[in-house]
Order: structure tokens, then sequence, then C-alpha cells
């Protein structure tokens, strides 16, 4: 069972103009402490029912460390194509800061430092378009993807496990956007940020950090429970309840999740980034070297257009 008081250390890095920088083996993300950030899957303050969520949260942002030296490449930049297949690239953020994998090259770029969100951003979810969303310990946001600037939608406590689900799942018209409070299964509206609870997980599962969901594919949710610390699971989009146990993943505090190609992409608390294998759960660490020291990832997201299988 998680902890409901977790000190994550988190990053702000940026501090650059033109040109490119570098995870460098000096470099660092600053520190900040955050309460219940993954504890059960709920922010501070949260509350369930079919009105917008009251709930207060707070955060502070990291301070800025210097970057030098070589490790794997980050970008300045780098604008997000139109969502749907044409680009590949799976979205994970820290507290502070918005960055890109590319699932075809493996290479991870910095998008930017957040601005505008309030406070630490805990996760992100992008629809079939690629427009992306996110969530505070005391707010909902809509944010570029392309800049990492946020607008505000509504204040509250809302769920650190985002996805959208596809048209025709919770929804007949439109896309939903959806997350766990612990083992409860939600919906929250993009334009007025109401919370509506829809279903449970069950099973004897919690939320242990995130949930993605594809057109066409699964949705699959990263959970504690029943000895898993943390395990990837398979459930239903329409009511938010256990499908099957896939497997342990081999990493704990897993809070971010993404899929693109056929695999999942797992990002935790320690700063690892991990591709998934959805048949049993076994990970495979994408390799980041001289990552800065105390690096975090609080979430992550990838289009519901994303692919079933690579690209050819």
């Amino acid at each position: 069972m998680r902890l409901s008081l977790l000190a994550l250390t988190l990053a702000l890095a940026l501090g650059c103009s033109a040109g490119n920088v570098h995870f460098g083996p000096t470099g660092s993300e600053g520190a900040a402490a955050s309460t219940g950030a993954h504890a059960g899957g709920s922010t501070s303050g949260a509350s369930v029912n079919a009105t917008t969520a009251a709930g207060t949260g707070t955060g502070g942002a990291g301070t800025g460390g210097s970057n030098v030296g070589g490790g794997i490449h980050i970008g300045t930049g780098g604008a997000g194509g139109g969502g749907g297949t044409d680009v590949a690239e799976v979205f994970a953020q820290t507290a502070s800061v918005l960055y890109k994998l590319d699932p075809t090259t493996k290479v991870v770029t910095t998008v930017g430092a957040f601005n505008g969100c309030n406070g630490q951003v805990i996760d992100i979810a992008l629809d079939k378009d690629g427009v992306m969303f996110g969530t505070t310990f005391g707010g909902i946001f809509k944010i570029d993807k392309a800049t990492a600037t946020c607008t505000h939608i509504a204040d509250g406590g809302y769920p650190n496990s985002l996805s959208f689900v596809p048209k025709g799942t919770v929804d007949s018209n439109v896309e939903a956007l959806v997350g766990y409070l612990g083992a409860t299964y939600v919906r929250m509206d993009t334009t007025t940020g109401a919370i509506t609870q829809i279903g449970n997980l069950g099973g004897g599962y919690t939320s242990s950090g995130d949930v993605v969901s594809v057109i066409g594919g699964g949705t699959y949710l990263t959970v504690n429970g029943n000895g898993c610390g943390d395990c990837i699971v398979e459930v239903d989009p329409k009511t938010g309840a256990l499908k099957h146990l896939i497997g342990a993943l081999g990493h704990a505090n897993v809070y971010g999740l993404a899929f693109w190609g056929g695999a999942a992409y797992g990002f935790d608390d320690g700063g690892e980034v991990f591709q998934i294998d959805l048949t049993n759960g076994m990970s495979t660490v994408i390799p980041t070297p001289n990552s800065p020291p105390g690096l975090a990832w609080y979430g992550a997201g990838s289009t519901t257009a994303a692919p079933l299988t690579p690209p050819k």
C-alpha cells in the first residue's frame, strides 16, 4: 500500500535559450516536497460527486539547476503534430517540466517548463487529436503540448491518473477524460471541470499512478494491491472495472503510463523510462545516461489514436 505522504524530487532544468541542452552528470532539477501526490491515486482534498469536486492542493516549483555534459540528448521546443498516428510521440512530465519521447528513436526532448499551471502538474492526457489536458494538486488545465503553457479550467481535487477513452465508451458522442481516485473511476468535464463517478476498479486493487487507453485496443492501469507494487492490469473503459492482471512491472511508483505501437511505456519516480510488454508486464529499461540526480517522473500521456502495431 502506498504511503500517503511522498517526498518526490522533481525537475526544473531548462535555463536554455537557442540550441540544445543535455542531461549532464552534474545537472540537477531542484527538489520540492508534495503531499499526497500519488497516494492511492488521489489528490489532497478530493471529493467525488456529480458536480465539480472540491479540493485544495499546494505545490511549489522546483528551483532550476544547470545542465552540462553528455548523455541522452535533450532538445528544446519541439512542437507536436496534430495528433493521430502522424507523429511518433509520447509525452511525460515531472512536476514542472514537460518532455517528449520519440517511441521510434527513444530520444527524449524537452518541450519546456509548465507556465500558468499554478503548481505541480501531477498527470497529463491527450485525446485523439493530440489535445493535452493536465491536473495539479489544485485544479485542471488545458495544456499547449508545443509550449507547455497552461490554460485554467477549474479548481478542485483531481485524479493523478488520467486518460481519454474512445468515443462510444463512456460517452456515445465524444471522447471522455477519465481517471481513478484510488479505486473509484471518474469522468472529468473538460469545459467545466466537473467530476462524475462512473464505477470502481475492484479486485482488491487501487490505482498506483496512471491509466492509458487506445482506440481499437485496450485500456491499461498501473496498480497496487494483492502483493503488487506495481503491476499493470487491463480495465474496462466503460466501467473502470478490472478485466485481468497482466503482470508485475518490476518497478515501484510508476506514475506515468503511455502507449505507442503495441507497447506501453512506463515512467517511475526514480527517473527510469521503460517499455512494457503488454502480454506479461515485463519491462525493458530505456537507457537515459547522465540524467540529472533526483529526476522524478510525475505522469505521462499519449494520443488515443496511437497505432496498435509498430508503424512501418
